[in-house]
């Protein structure tokens, strides 16, 4: 049955190239346009460039460790599975990256006629990021597992995509955010002029960054979480497999995977656009169509291959908890509802309070996402569980656990749907910027401007999606650990557990930190950068002259390649260093606990940071700009910039590479206590 994913992978990557064919045959709009589309392209594809080549330098060091540590004698099969991931995680950016760009351009082009053909565009160009980065991830997986017959030998690809993603992601978020806020502090708040003003030198920057930290640093994220966690459903299905003898239960992740594909494909014709319709309520008609398939799909799947109906409601928990963290998400992120304009209201009494009320919706909307995630673990457990001691006789546990697997694979089932819509985002707010740079009218800013408040919901539901991703994998991805390390007890009061769970707790909090203080020092640089040419450049304010844009964004290219190397690694070196210090059992508490620290705390940054941003533009479509209350509100947002866009999404690929890394060195944690 295994040509049944990857046919589904190369049918999902035949309608990407359908779609990458539909908007390239779109016009480009006027000449101005076309001139800024060309720079915010160049200067992605040259980012991109350098930082591709990082990544492949550090991924042939790893695959020579890799080699040394599993292989070193026979047929390098686990090294050649890592680096198949990093480049098909690296491929995946790049088609998204190019389409996205072409995207942009063509959106601010078709806003001037028609928003329904603005809305298809952007997101059809988005969609092309969900498709490519689902279908390869699937294509990868089924393909090696197809050759080596065992899903543990194939974790190394899931660990050279996490490694891929870190780099990616973090990079991007660096490069992303450095431009965003020395733009922001010095046009908007020093200067008083609009966002994506031509004169700002920071702007090209800017859009610049939208796509290579949402698109493919956000691509390589979900494209990894797809990865790792189907990997590990494979291997605890293994367990079911020498209990009944069934093989559906270690190829029923890809087979899911192939149902999400589908329902993906059936949902896209729901999302319409039209004239004076906020543009959200067509991009959640799409995710609801998608999830209704998915239910479908998963019913038919489960009770053919597993004969199961308690099965099918355990992964009917994943798909509803991933309907739930969408809607719980854009209640905290979008204009519509009272988080962002409590925000609002705090920034009339400026700076200050906009940042207390900003914080309080971050710290607050921790609560939802945790108990939706809590409930769909216990009711996955409790239906896997069922079946696992009334049906197959492997016991509440064995059960239990493909029961939280199935529901993690129900969960990822709508990626493609989900990352598409993260795609809209960057793409629109590039299609604002090319609109605003190239003297659009006010009719049509104000229509590109609806698209981009809700490509920043949609962003931040990508980014809780992914979040949530990983918590409804915690106990699948633990399990899995502990079967390949041969751990059966992890008991909590022995001194090395308590300093594992300590350290792991720490190091999404170290991470972030050294994320931010990464955005900020390239900001710093960025702003006098900005305030230089501003000084120095005769008529620059005036438009009677042209920034040196090329210098801002080769500021934000050295920053994020130098600033990402040190955060980087530590989630690659410390999990290494508790597993061979502390021994198996600890690097196991480490994996637990980092997942759940991690988990809350990106939920927090995200989720905050976009309630942020959204109030800010809150403000401004009311036309208050210019004013102290919306001058509080830029400062707020410049606050929540490095935490929405470069630490918390980060954050999503540090506890899922930890968790890969756990899986991949495992064995010879086991193998060094034994000694």
């Amino acid at each position: 049955m295994l040509w049944i994913p990857i046919l589904a992978g190369f049918v999902a990557l035949a309608f990407a190239g359908y779609l990458t064919w539909f908007v390239l045959k779109q016009p480009t709009g006027t000449p101005r346009m076309l001139e800024i589309y060309n720079a915010i392209r160049t200067g992605a594809r040259a980012y991109l460039k350098k930082q591709y080549t990082l990544i492949v330098v550090i991924s042939a060091i790893m695959t020579v460790i890799f080699y040394l540590a599993f292989d070193f004698g026979k047929l390098p099969l686990t090294a050649f599975a890592f680096i198949f991931g990093a480049a098909c995680s690296l491929v995946a950016g790049w088609l998204s990256m190019e389409v996205a760009t072409a995207a942009n351009v063509r959106t601010a082009a078709a806003a001037e006629t028609s928003v329904p053909k603005a809305l298809k565009i952007s997101f059809y160009g988005g969609l092309v990021m969900g498709l490519a980065n689902v279908a390869l991830s699937l294509i990868g997986v089924t393909t090696l597992f197809w050759l080596y017959g065992d899903p543990g030998a194939i974790i190394g690809f899931g660990f050279g995509a996490s490694l891929a993603a870190l780099f990616a992601q973090l990079g991007g978020g660096i490069f992303t955010k450095a431009a965003d806020v020395g733009a922001d502090l010095v046009g908007k708040i020093e200067k008083g002029i609009p966002e994506d003003d031509p004169r700002n030198p920071a702007v090209i920057a800017d859009n610049v960054g939208d796509n290579v930290g949402d698109v493919a640093g956000r691509g390589a994220d979900l494209f990894e979480s797809c990865t790792a966690e189907n990997i590990a459903a494979m291997i605890v299905g293994l367990a079911l497999y020498a209990a009944t003898n069934n093989f559906y239960f270690v190829i029923f992740p890809l087979l899911a995977r192939t149902v999400g594909i589908i329902a993906t494909i059936l949902g896209i014709p729901f999302v319409r656009g039209k004239e004076g319709v906020d543009p959200m309520i067509s991009l959640r008609s799409g995710i609801i169509a998608t999830v209704a398939f998915c239910i479908v799909g998963f019913y038919f799947l489960t009770t053919w291959t597993l004969g199961s109906l308690d099965l099918f409601f355990a992964g009917l928990s994943g798909i509803v908890a991933s309907l739930l963290i969408v809607l719980t998400t854009e209640y905290y992120t979008s204009r519509r509802y009272r988080p962002v304009n409590d925000i609002v209201d705090s920034s009339k009494t400026g700076p200050a309070t906009n940042i207390i009320t900003g914080l309080a919706v971050g710290l607050e909307c921790t609560a939802l996402p945790v108990i939706i995630i809590c409930g769909a673990i216990a009711a996955a457990f409790y239906f896997g569980g069922l079946y696992g001691a009334v049906t197959a006789g492997v016991g509440w546990a064995v059960g239990g656990v493909y029961g939280t697997a199935i529901a993690t694979m129900g969960m990822l089932a709508i990626a493609g749907m989900i990352l598409g819509l993260d795609g809209f985002g960057p793409i629109v707010d590039n299609a604002a910027g090319i609109v605003e740079m190239s003297g659009g009218s006010k009719e049509v800013r104000k229509k590109i401007d609806a698209f981009d408040a809700a490509g920043n919901t949609t962003k931040a539901l990508t980014k809780g999606y992914a979040m949530a991703s990983a918590g409804m994998a915690a106990l699948l991805l633990f399990r899995a650990y502990l079967d390949v390390a041969n751990v059966t007890v992890v008991d909590i009061i022995q001194p090395q557990i308590i300093i594992a769970s300590f350290l792991g707790a720490m190091i999404p909090f170290l991470f972030a930190a050294l994320a931010i203080k990464a955005v900020g020092k390239a900001a710093n640089k960025m702003v006098e950068e900005v305030r230089h040419q501003f000084k120095t450049i005769p008529g620059l304010m005036e438009g009677k002259a042209k920034p040196d844009y090329g210098k801002c964004v080769a500021i934000s290219t050295a920053a994020a390649q130098r600033e990402m190397l040190v955060p980087g690694l530590l989630p690659v070196i410390t999990p290494i260093a508790v597993g061979f210090i502390l021994g198996p059992a600890a690097a196991g508490a480490f994996l637990m606990v980092a997942t759940l620290s991690g988990f809350i705390l990106a939920m927090w940054m995200n989720n905050g940071g976009a309630a942020w941003d959204n109030a800010k533009k809150a403000i401004e479509a009311i036309g208050l700009k210019g004013t102290d209350q919306h001058k509080a509100a830029v400062v707020g947002d410049t606050v929540g910039d490095p935490l929405k866009d470069t630490a918390g999404p980060s954050i999503h690929v540090l506890v899922k590479l930890i968790g890969t890394l756990s899986i991949t060195f495992g064995m010879l944690f086991a193998l060094h206590a034994l000694l």
